[in-house]
């Protein structure tokens, strides 16, 4: 007899859990993401403990048969792709069809699910990858993933999670970076009974940026507009109010949250001697390019990406940002600000004119005449 053995599916499922789910919030993002791809327009996440205890995602997507609530759970199944082609063109944010066997077999997991025009919805439940039931049951149209006891049978996996409320940071973050992506789509984060985030559907990303983070953050930021195949939009922060962290890049590339360098460093050079050393700015970027310049499958947690042309991307970047920035709007409301005081004499009792809002810097507005020109000049 050979020593070389085929894997059974459990196990293998186990061990792409090793790349696939380092944590509860792996898991949460995981999940989040097919209740995007299905379309969902309010999701509602509850965890207990971290995530480690229970983690339960609710969803009004459009659900999945009887058939498909099962054979989800079989490794590489998915309705995401099905050709190389396809795989060569991702526009959807799951597609290799490894998370959810990948979770089922490491936790003890329930579906329940419901079509549009189905009868009743299907309830499966899995404990350590295995089925163990399937059956008919209420509920609304969507799905809703239940995931309890994490890494119950892989200790050796379990022992190196955080405490429950550092977990719990880790899903808060993934919740704000879905937030912050999907301004149309309501998100509501329970935290152990109480509840963290509450945000409602068909916001602009101004008012989810002011509920997430507050008016501080909210009121200076201002607007990055590029149209074109290679496109833009998003908001930055003044280099005065810049931050000794880090972590306040949200960058996105066609919906799908990214840690890049080239991004990065194009942001850092556009903000350029404006910044002091050590200090980021907060930036919120959507970039929408063709599928087919940016390669998704390269990392298992997808949040690291290759671009056919890191040059284009470096350029598109800087010089949307930097004209901006060279446009100064922050100075500009500051100086009209200061002109609206001194105008009213210190004696007199009657209250300050009314300021009127700084123009939008032309190269921002659609409409101006720059900004034809501007968006020639992006691909230079």
């Amino acid at each position: 007899m050979g020593r070389i053995q085929v894997l059974d599916d459990i196990l293998a499922n186990q061990i792409a859990a090793g790349e696939v789910v380092e944590r509860p919030a792996s898991a949460a993002k995981e999940i989040l993401e097919n209740a995007l791809d299905a379309g969902a327009t309010t999701i509602t996440i509850e965890i207990a403990d971290g995530g480690i205890e229970r983690l339960r995602v609710v969803d009004n997507g459009e659900g999945m048969s009887p058939e498909d609530a099962t054979l989800a759970l079989k490794r590489h199944a998915t309705s995401k792709l099905n050709t190389f082609e396809q795989l060569q063109r991702i526009a959807t944010l799951g597609f290799r069809g490894e998370a959810l066997p990948s979770i089922a077999s490491v936790s003890r997991l329930q579906i329940r699910t419901r079509t549009q025009g189905a009868v009743g919805a299907t309830r499966v439940i899995v404990e350590g990858g295995e089925i163990k039931e399937v059956l008919e049951a209420p509920g609304p149209v969507g799905t809703e993933i239940l995931i309890e006891d994490l890494f119950y049978n892989v200790p050796a996996r379990r022992k190196f999670l955080k405490k429950g409320a550092t977990e719990a940071t880790h899903i808060h973050e993934i919740v704000q970076r879905m937030a912050l992506c999907n301004p149309g789509v309501g998100f509501r984060f329970i935290k152990d009974g109480r509840t963290s985030i509450d945000l409602p559907s068909h916001a602009t990303l101004s008012a989810r940026v002011n509920a997430l983070f507050g008016p501080s953050v909210a009121e200076p930021l201002r607007p990055v507009e590029v149209d074109g195949a290679y496109a833009i939009s998003g908001l930055i922060g003044p280099a005065s109010a810049a931050r000794g962290t880090a972590r306040h890049y949200y960058t996105f590339i066609n919906g799908r949250f990214i840690s890049d360098k080239v991004v990065r460093a194009a942001i850092q050079a556009a903000y350029g001697q404006r910044l002091e050393r050590g200090r980021h700015p907060f930036v919120i970027l959507h970039l929408q390019i063709p599928p087919e310049a940016v390669d998704v499958n390269v990392h298992p947690a997808k949040t690291e990406v290759r671009f056919v042309d890191s040059g284009v991307i470096h350029r598109l970047v800087t010089r949307a940002i930097d004209e901006v920035l060279t446009a100064d709007p922050w100075t500009t409301e500051r100086r009209a600000q200061e002109v609206g005081f001194h105008l009213t004499p210190p004696s007199s009792p009657a209250a300050p004119p009314a300021r009127a809002a700084p123009p939008a810097p032309e190269a921002t507005r659609a409409d101006s005449p720059g900004a034809e020109a501007h968006r020639k000049r992006i691909f230079d």
